[in-house]
């Protein structure tokens, strides 16, 4: 959790840099649109895809001790993914052109300097796409050996070559810099991996594996997520093509805010996801089905009792915080109106995130891709039609329509959170939902209080500095919060009090000498 704060904290910097030397302009929309690419060629192929069917097969066979097969399988998809990478970012390169014009972003298309400028970013940006995907199948390899701290350095090596880019390489090059920025993150995010995996003492073969059993098993439980990552990334391309269609600064205003809240959903829901999912996929691999019961309950309360705080603080916060750190170079008033209605909508689906992103490891661990691929699918499904349907009521109604997309993911998400869980349960034959519900209840109410309080504070300060208003509101919502859960006897408290002081009596305690 520590270190993928870390890397929140660097995209934070990140996004603050960027904001400020670009602004919510059309150079940061072209910037954002043509990421989308790289971002989705490898979520498809090494990311999401590749690395919720590799892990649960990789676990199983070093649970088993078969070191061997278990190398031999990571080797033959290394050099798969490395080769169905490179071919289609080459193919993606040449025909740039017809996909900027005609699926990502066709409100470009009469610009012909933004137009020009997306296809050129877009062809730089998809080298990362080679160097994320073999990086992405590392970091399944060293958590599957219960490593996580490298691994989860890895976005914040991403982050800091944004950094570099925006810092050093944009007041020379533009927003080329930053997409050079990129490729640079990327080869960080690869090399910072490499010594911890030469520890784990594997050996690499030069095969792709075809004939390979667990090969064939990897592919045929990546089909179905990979349908499901396709549909979840057709929505990012929907949100593009209708954000390029609208007020200037869009899309670089839904990527703000959705940056923001996906930070608070990783140091949340990542960090117990991915620290959980080996432990799912070997009690799963032993038969144990009472303690993954009981190790998915323990998660997604943990996950509930952060998620609540953080939805309401980013909701009530949204326009100070949005201020606080981006409101100054290029980025103006104007500017954090835009971001922060897209944060009001993207923050209201902060807890449905959470809980999906715990719920689809359980699944995973099991080996069944299929059942959160159909129901994601269903729900991104209703995700775009929700995109087009709510921001043409926005409109209608003298909003900003952007936020009708990020409305549209929200709800999507939750019902999505929803279906999985009802899914679960009954395979599960339970998760403790009462004790769950109780829990659920119990954040809920604290955070009803926390939100009055912030509420007051906001009337109150409403003359004070940015940064007052900000960090002010977020000690007295903790505060609330805190002493909400502590008076409502939520059991993760209590659990986490008696291990810090346990921890702190070991370390006061004298050292025992032997006689």
């Amino acid at each position: 959790m520590l270190a993928l704060l870390f890397g929140q904290l660097a995209s934070l910097a990140r996004s603050i840099l960027v904001a400020g030397a670009f602004g919510a302009s059309l150079e940061l929309d072209a910037f954002n649109a043509a990421n989308r690419v790289s971002e989705t060629l490898f979520l498809l192929v090494a990311g999401g895809a590749l690395g919720s069917a590799f892990i649960p097969v990789f676990t199983g066979l070093l649970t088993r001790d078969e070191k061997a097969p278990a190398w031999r399988l990571a080797s033959a998809l290394a050099n798969a993914v490395t080769l169905t990478l490179s071919l289609l970012a080459v193919l993606l390169a040449i025909f740039a052109p017809q996909v900027v014009r005609y699926l990502l972003a066709p409100g470009f298309a009469d610009k012909p300097e933004l137009f020009a400028l997306t296809v050129s970013l877009l062809r730089i940006q998809l080298i990362s796409a080679v160097l994320f995907g073999l990086g992405g199948l590392i970091v399944g390899v060293l958590n599957a050996h219960q490593v996580f701290f490298i691994p989860a350095l890895t976005p914040a090596m991403y982050q800091l070559g944004l950094i570099f880019g925006a810092v050093v390489l944009a007041p020379v090059m533009g927003v080329y810099g930053l997409a050079w920025g990129v490729v640079l993150g990327a080869l960080a995010y690869l090399l910072i991996q490499i010594p911890t995996l030469l520890k784990q003492k594997g050996t690499y073969s030069l095969t792709l594996g075809l004939e390979n059993p667990d090969v064939r098993k990897v592919i045929l439980l990546m089909g179905p997520r990979l349908l499901g990552v396709a549909v979840v990334q057709l929505n990012f391309w929907v949100n593009v093509n209708l954000a390029s269609q609208m007020e200037e600064g869009s899309v670089a205003s839904l990527g703000f805010a959705f940056s923001l809240m996906i930070m608070a959903q990783a140091a949340i829901a990542q960090s117990v996801a991915i620290a959980a999912m080996p432990t799912f996929s070997a009690q799963h691999a032993l038969g144990k089905q009472d303690e993954m019961r009981s190790s998915l309950a323990a998660s997604l309360r943990g996950v509930l009792l952060l998620a609540w705080p953080a939805a309401v603080g980013l909701i009530l916060l949204r326009v100070p915080l949005i201020s606080f750190l981006y409101e100054r170079g290029r980025f103006d008033a104007h500017d954090v109106q835009l971001a922060a209605w897209a944060l009001l909508w993207y923050a209201a689906g902060l807890v449905g995130h959470s809980v999906m992103e715990v719920l689809t490891r359980a699944f995973y661990a099991q080996h069944d891709t299929k059942t959160p691929v159909i129901i994601g699918t269903i729900a991104m499904g209703l995700n775009v039609l929700f995109s087009f349907a709510f921001s043409r009521l926005f409109s209608q109604v003298g909003w900003m329509p952007h936020g009708g997309l990020a409305l549209a993911n929200s709800l999507a998400t939750a019902l999505e959170a929803s279906a999985l869980f009802l899914f679960m349960r009954r395979r599960l034959n339970g998760i403790e939902g009462s004790c769950i519900g109780r829990g659920f209840a119990a954040c809920a109410l604290a955070s009803l209080g926390m939100g009055i309080g912030l509420w007051f504070w906001l009337q109150a300060a409403a003359s004070q500095p940015r940064w007052l208003v900000t960090l002010g509101g977020v000690a007295l919502g903790g505060i609330i919060y805190a002493i909400g859960v502590i008076l409502l006897r939520v059991p993760e408290v209590q659990v986490l009090t008696s291990a810090i002081t346990r921890r702190l009596l070991r370390r006061a305690s004298p050292p025992r000498s032997d006689m």
